[in-house]
C-alpha cells in the first residue's frame, strides 16, 4: 500500500498562522496541499497562497464569526491547528491576577473555544476532521518565570486527551510538545547568538528546531497517516533538555581536565 502525506483538498486553519511557529505550520500545510486560513487579532501577511483573518480567539463569538466564515467560503473544516499562544516573562509573585488570567485565556481557553467550533462542523461532514494542539515542553517540566503558560499548556495536554475521547471517532484531537524553535525572535529573547549556541550544545539534536519540523508533525497528525492517532502528546524537542546538575558536573569535569 503506498502511504503519503496528501493534504489535498482539506480545508485548514492555523491560529496565529502568519508568524513564527505557526508561520511554518502554514506554509507546510500549504505545500502538502491544503487550502489554509490563518487568524489573529492584527492585520498580518501570511505565506503565499494562504488567507489571513481577523479574530480573537479568546472570544467565542468572534471565534463562531470565523468558523462560519471558512464554511461558507470553502465549504468544509477538516484541519485545526490551535498555535496562538505565548507569554512574557513574569515572576509569578509579581505578576497580577489580570494577568495571569489573560496568559491562561490566550493560551488554554482560546483551544478549548476554538475546538469546540471545529467540532460542531466536523462532526457532521464527511470524512470528520482532526484538531492539534500546540503545546510545550513547559507543560511536563517547572516553567519559572513563565508559569501560568506552564499551567495552561499542561491543561492543554490534559484538554487533548479528554477531547478525544469526548469526540471519537469522528474528530481526532492530538498535541504536539514542543521544545526550543529557532524564529526570527530568537536571538533577541535568548540574549544573542552566543548564548543560543551554548544553549543548543545541551540539546541531544545539536540544536534547535526549525519551523518547518514542526509543521511536518502537525502535517503527519493532520493526515491520513495518522488515522488512528487520537489523544497522543508527540514530543518534538530534539531529545529533552539535560538536566541541570548533570550540565553543571560535566563543565565541572571540563574545568579539571584543562
Amino acid at each position: 500500500m503506498a502511504l503519503a502525506l496528501d493534504l489535498g483538498g482539506r480545508v485548514a486553519l492555523v491560529t496565529g498562522g502568519a508568524r513564527g511557529i505557526g508561520r511554518g505550520i502554514t506554509e507546510v500545510l500549504l505545500a502538502a496541499g491544503a487550502t489554509v486560513v490563518t487568524c489573529g487579532r492584527s492585520e498580518a501577511e501570511p505565506p503565499a497562497g494562504a488567507t489571513h483573518r481577523l479574530c480573537d480567539v479568546r472570544d467565542a463569538a468572534s471565534v463562531a464569526e470565523l468558523v462560519a466564515w471558512i464554511v461558507a467560503e470553502h465549504g468544509r473544516l477538516d484541519v485545526v491547528v490551535n498555535n496562538a499562544g505565548g507569554a512574557p516573562y513574569a515572576l509569578a509573585a509579581d505578576a497580577s491576577p489580570r494577568f495571569h488570567d489573560k496568559i491562561v485565556g490566550l493560551n488554554l481557553m482560546s483551544s478549548l473555544l476554538v475546538a469546540q467550533a471545529a467540532n460542531a462542523v466536523m462532526q457532521e461532514q464527511p470524512g470528520g476532521g482532526a484538531i492539534v494542539n500546540i503545546s510545550s515542553v513547559s507543560a511536563v517540566r517547572p516553567s519559572p518565570g513563565t508559569a501560568a503558560y506552564g499551567a495552561a499548556k499542561a491543561g492543554v495536554d490534559s484538554l487533548t486527551t479528554s477531547l478525544a475521547q469526548e469526540w471519537g471517532p469522528r474528530v481526532r484531537v492530538n498535541a504536539v510538545d514542543v521544545g526550543l524553535v529557532r524564529t526570527a525572535d530568537t536571538a533577541d529573547h535568548y540574549g544573542g547568538d552566543a548564548t543560543v549556541a551554548a544553549i543548543e550544545a545541551t540539546i541531544p539534536a545539536g540544536r534547535m528546531a526549525d519551523v518547518a519540523e514542526i509543521g511536518q508533525v502537525v502535517a503527519f497528525l493532520a493526515s491520513d497517516l495518522a488515522s488512528y492517532v487520537s489523544g497522543a502528546r508527540v514530543a518534538c524537542h530534539g531529545g529533552g533538555e539535560q538536566p541541570v546538575f548533570l550540565h553543571i558536573a560535566q563543565q565541572e569535569a571540563q574545568k579539571e581536565q584543562q
